[in-house]
């Protein structure tokens, strides 16, 4: 992805945020030079992977796999410090037909939360033996009611609607075409990208960045560490 992109993309979730009155913590907003004179006092921030996270998941075709993310809590499965923070929150922005490409976590369990705008799209499919996704019932929890859905089944989530999803289940997810973006809210188990991501197709989590501009924000992967 070029950086000019990614900027845009930022700037552009900051101020749909802003539409729906959501407002992020202050380190969503320091520029390149403001992290520069931080110090050891954010390296909650550093180590667990907070902040944005704009991925195409290495496909180069962002407008039809792509997500934007931003991190505000999270801990750390190894690092003494974070590990009492058992529990991580996202906010997820997923454009029309925009898709989260089919993946599993073996350790995470979340909630997605569409929190507002148009509706958003999910597909279940339970992990087989050999790791692909098998033709058999998912049953998950809808806002605490069981449901059972076909492999692949779509299931349609309205603002303030959400899902459980366990360890294991494949899924992806995309804006339901004609109902406008969706931001949604993901409240987890510690989340781990580097780690508990697997992919039903070979794809990567984070994008390759061309560096065509200065960044007007550093990604959750960017930070240096303090000295």
């Amino acid at each position: 992805m070029k950086r000019s992109t990614i900027n845009e993309l930022i700037e552009n979730a900051k101020a749909l945020l802003h539409d729906h009155q959501i407002t992020l913590p202050p380190f969503a907003y320091w520029t390149p030079q403001e992290w520069a004179t931080k110090g050891h006092e954010c390296d909650e921030i550093r180590e667990c992977m907070l902040g944005w996270d704009v991925t195409d998941f290495a496909t180069g075709e962002f407008d039809k796999t792509g997500l934007v993310v931003f991190t505000a809590r999270n801990g750390h499965k190894t690092i003494d410090s974070y590990k009492g923070k058992t529990y991580c929150e996202k906010i997820l922005i997923s454009r029309e037909g925009q898709v989260t490409p089919c993946h599993y976590h073996v350790d995470k369990q979340e909630d997605i939360i569409n929190r507002v705008g148009g509706n958003l799209v999910i597909r279940l499919f339970n992990r087989a033996d050999d790791g692909s996704a098998a033709d058999t019932p998912v049953a998950v929890a809808l806002d605490g009611v069981v449901r059972q859905f076909a492999a692949g089944e779509e299931v349609v989530l309205s603002p303030g609607e959400s899902i459980t999803i366990p360890p294991c289940i494949y899924h992806d997810f995309w804006g339901q075409p004609g109902k406008g973006p969706v931001i949604s809210g993901e409240v987890s188990k510690v989340n781990d990208d580097n780690c508990d991501n697997f992919f039903l197709e070979s794809l990567g989590r984070f994008p390759e960045i061309e560096e065509d501009s200065a960044p007007l924000h550093l990604l959750c992967t960017e930070y240096e560490a303090a000295v």
